[in-house]
Formats: C-alpha cells, structure tokens, sequence
C-alpha cells in the first residue's frame, strides 16, 4: 500500500539569505504551495544579517525571524563542550557540529510559535550537518517533519539551479554565477573551508582560504601576553576583567587572528561513512583549550582527570554525530561538570606565531604540593622509603608472569 505523500503547510526554514537557502524557499513555495518562516541565526559568522530580510520580504515571507543567539551559543553550547576539552579524531574542535544543536532547537521552537507542520534546511546528502539537524529537530519534537531539499529535488547542478533562480527573479551575485572555489561555514567558533580547490587531500591550500587568522609566518616578531581567568571550568575575563561569554571568545579570537594561532588541515570521517578533506580555524578555542588543560593540570584530581581524558572520544563523537540532545550526551555532560566545581583560578599564557605557550596558572584550589615535590628538604612531608613497598606490589603480578616464562 502506497503512503499518501505529504505535503506541508507552513515550514520554517533555516535561512542565511544566500543563494541555495533563498532557492530553497521559492522552491518550497512552489513545489508545496505553503507558506514559509525564515530563521536567521547570527551566530557570530560576520557580516550583516539585514540582507536576509530583505531578500526573505522580496519573496513573499511574512513570518522573517533574525535573532542574535551569540550568548547563548557560547554558554551554552561552546562552553560545556570545552569543559570536556573535546577533540573529534584528536584535532577537530568541533566548531561546526556544536553549532547545529541550537539552529535545531530554534527551528523547532519557531515551527510551534507559529503553528508550522514542518522544518527545512539547506545541508546536502553527502554531509554531516542534514543528520546534526534532523537528529537534534527529532530529539525536541518527535512529530516535526524535516524537509531536506537537497535529498529530493531535480537540480543536478549550479547551473540549474541559477536558471531557476532567474526564472523567479531571485538575485544572483555575479560571483556565483561561476562554481565557488570552497565552501565556507563560520561562526564565533571557527570558520570551515571544504570542497572545490581543497578536495585533494595533496594540495596545500591556496592563502585565500584562510578566513579568521594571519599565516603564522607574517604574525608579529614580539610575543602577546594574555591572563584567563577560569571559575567552574568556565572562562570568565581576560586580563583580569570580567567578560560575557560571547565578548571572551571574541577577544580570544582577536587574540588569535593576530598571532596566527588556530589553523588545522585535516582529512576527518564523515559520519555518513566518507573521508573529506577540511581546513578549520578556531583561534579562540584553540587559546582556550589550551588554557583549559592547564588550569585543570593545577586542580584537577588524577583519577578525575584520567577518566574525563577516556571519556572524551565518546563525548566528541556524539557531538560530531549530531547527538547534542541524546541521554548519553547529556549523561556525560552531567559528570563532566561535577568535575569542574573546583578547576578556578588564572592561566598565563604567551601567544607567539601560531604557538600558544603556557608559562604560568594559580589557584586557590589547586592541588600541587610543593612541600611533596620539591628535590629540597621536604621536612618530613614525604617519606621516600614508602616507596618501596609501593614499587614491590605493582611488580608482584610482572614476577609471576617473569617466574612462569610469561
């Protein structure tokens, strides 16, 4: 029995105002006959965000959200991620997956404001970001449908669609008339550079792609010297002045664009099974990463430490995946921030030509003894002598085994 093919009535559409996402909405208009909502998120990508409602007006929208969610990005996305010091594949600091989350989370707060049967998005079938938003729009509601154009539609081409675009007077940039060298995704994270003239894996990327930092190479002789002043695992100033978290990551990220700090090539897995080749920048979560490890280094117990350390591939991977909403992820999350209470206290650091040098970091919390460590008199903080009995029963297993031959 054939199922009756469903048609929406009022979609809202996560829209930048580009070229694809304003076909996409014609084409919902057309195709479906329905009425759209656009939603524009500024998320600290750059550039102005009123084009987006005038090209939405232009096309018969009624319904045009654009809201500024910069804080609440950092807060409460970025922020509880880097707590967990999260690195997908050991590199990627996951500046695109943590976005998709929120995009997500508005669309499906949006749809029920209006009284929208579905939500849209512009990503393609080949990439992560259509799982990250159909999985986290599934998650918050599990009756909303999720149109992805991409998957459905006839165009096969940048050609068609620019003919469809013209056909419905949809404004073309000249510049887009031809294929776009790259596609870039940004945000007050980082900014991705993929496709086009970075497909082969061999080839050193061209200067131009590079959005958010100077080339390590022309960054200024003389060093940066920067305070970050942590409390609960959370940065909260800079040099000793109390910031928002938005306002410290764009320092961060000022910070990071002079000195050349930030850039990663890398060939990554897809979670839809296919290898491809990035180039990622992240100049102020590169600085708080790095500050981050060191301020827990000084508070964190070892055990603690450890097990955050092998439980933050997982944690990663369901970033990447597009797991945000998940119970494990949240699951993780909530031990993550138990073992935060007490990573407080100021790291110094040294930024110089791409390099991010940690040279000092305080705390009242800190569990550093000097009184055990020092090679000086320890005045009978530390008997050495214990030490012994320590070393003979971790070796009693490795003599059995050595007494039986292994």
């Amino acid at each position: 029995m054939s199922k009756t093919p469903y048609t929406p009535k009022k979609v809202v559409l996560a829209y930048s105002g580009g070229l694809d996402t304003s076909i996409i909405l014609k084409w919902l208009q057309t195709e479906y006959g329905c009425e759209v909502v656009t939603f524009t998120a500024d998320l600290g990508q750059g550039g102005e965000l009123e084009p987006a409602r005038k090209k939405a007006e232009m096309l018969g929208v009624k319904d045009i959200y654009i809201e500024d969610l910069r804080e609440e990005f950092v807060r409460d996305f970025v922020f509880p991620m880097f707590r967990a010091n999260a690195l997908y594949e050991g590199t990627y600091l996951l500046g695109t997956s943590i976005a998709r989350p929120l995009i997500a989370k508005r669309l499906v707060e949006i749809a029920a404001e209006t009284g929208a049967d579905a939500v849209a998005h512009g990503a393609t079938g080949k990439g992560n970001d259509q799982v990250r938003f159909e999985l986290a729009a599934y998650g918050l509601n599990p009756s909303i449908r999720v149109i992805a154009p991409w998957r459905t539609w006839s165009f096969k081409s940048r050609t068609d669609l620019i003919a469809f675009a013209e056909a419905h007077q949809i404004p073309v940039a000249k510049d887009k008339r031809g294929e776009a060298p790259f596609s870039v995704d940004a945000n007050l994270l980082h900014s991705s550079s993929e496709g086009k003239v970075l497909e082969d894996p061999d080839a050193e990327p061209p200067p131009y792609v590079f959005q958010r930092t100077i080339s390590p190479m022309d960054a200024p002789d003389a060093v940066t010297e920067v305070t970050i002043g942590f409390e609960a695992g959370d940065p909260v100033s800079i040099d000793g002045k109390k910031l928002s978290p938005a306002t410290l990551l764009t320092r961060l990220n000022e910070l990071g664009h002079d000195n050349g700090i930030g850039r990663i090539d890398l060939v990554e897995n897809r979670f839809v099974g296919m290898k491809s080749r990035g180039v990622y920048e992240t100049p102020g979560g590169t600085i708080l990463h790095i500050a981050h490890r060191a301020m827990e280094s000084l508070t964190l117990d070892r055990g603690a430490g450890h097990l955050k350390d092998e439980l933050m591939p997982k944690y990663a991977e369901l970033i990447y995946n597009g797991f945000w909403f998940s119970p494990e992820r949240e699951m993780l999350q909530a031990l993550i921030d138990k073992s935060q209470e007490r990573v407080s206290g100021t790291v110094r650091l040294k930024l110089y030509k791409g390099n991010v040098i940690v040279v000092g970091r305080a705390s009242d919390q800190s569990l550093y003894s000097a009184a055990h460590v020092t090679f000086e008199d320890d005045a009978g903080a530390y008997d050495q002598a214990d030490a012994e009995g320590f070393i003979r029963l971790n070796a009693l297993r490795l003599r059995l085994l050595g007494q039986r031959g292994r």
